[in-house]
Formats: structure tokens, C-alpha cells, sequence
């Protein structure tokens, strides 16, 4: 089970940490990643971070801008996000699969609840 928390009503310009514990199994050996949708539209890949290297990778419209990493003694992962825009505002979702590419393609094992984001202009 993945339990996604940390989202929240924040300014342009502000800041946020998406947390999202993962409960059930280790997590250790799967990469981890963060996605995010808004009503109507496809589910849209934001940063994936690697088990046996712990690489990442971003999406272009979060690159420099938002930071994931993980902590794997507490089965979590976190997404580190900076000056937050408006079009960043989505429902976010954390997932997991054993290989970082079926992250990135969004072809999940787990996929947790998702945590609002809302941003004000």
C-alpha cells in the first residue's frame, strides 16, 4: 500500500513536500515515482527515482524546480516542489514498479491515493 500525504493550498512561488509511505512490504527494491492529473485530463508523469542507484528522472515541466528522493529505512519518498505555478496544481499520485522505466511509463505495481495540490496566482 502506498499513502500519499503532504499536498495542500499554497501560493506562486511557494513551496511543498509530497510524502508518500509505503506500508505492506519493503519497498527498497522497486523504483518509486510521482504522477499527477487533473480532472479530464491523462494522468501525467512528474519525477521517478531509481532503487539500485537511486537515479532520477524528470519531467520538463518540474525540472529545476522539484527535487524526489527517498528514504528507504522509513519506506518513503518524498517530491520536493519550488516555485510552484499554477498549472502545477493536480491531484498527485505516488507509485511504484520493479523497474524505473515502468514507472516512467506509468505501468505501475502499486499505485497509492492521491494528495491536492492547489495553487493561487
Amino acid at each position: 500500500q502506498l499513502q500519499a500525504s503532504g499536498g495542500g493550498l499554497v501560493q506562486a512561488g511557494g513551496s511543498l513536500r509530497l510524502s508518500c509511505v509505503a506500508t505492506g512490504r519493503p519497498f527498497s527494491n522497486y523504483a518509486m515515482g510521482w504522477f499527477r492529473q487533473n480532472p479530464g485530463k491523462e494522468r501525467e508523469f512528474v519525477a521517478a527515482i531509481g532503487w539500485r542507484d537511486s537515479s532520477t528522472y524528470y519531467a520538463d515541466s518540474v525540472k529545476g524546480r522539484s527535487t524526489i528522493s527517498r528514504d528507504d529505512a522509513k519506506n518513503t519518498v518524498y517530491l520536493q516542489m519550488n516555485s510552484l505555478k499554477p498549472e502545477d496544481a493536480a491531484v498527485y499520485y505516488c507509485a511504484a514498479a520493479t523497474e524505473m522505466v515502468h514507472v516512467t511509463r506509468g505501468w505501475a505495481d502499486y499505485w497509492g491515493q492521491g494528495t491536492q495540490v492547489t495553487v493561487s496566482s
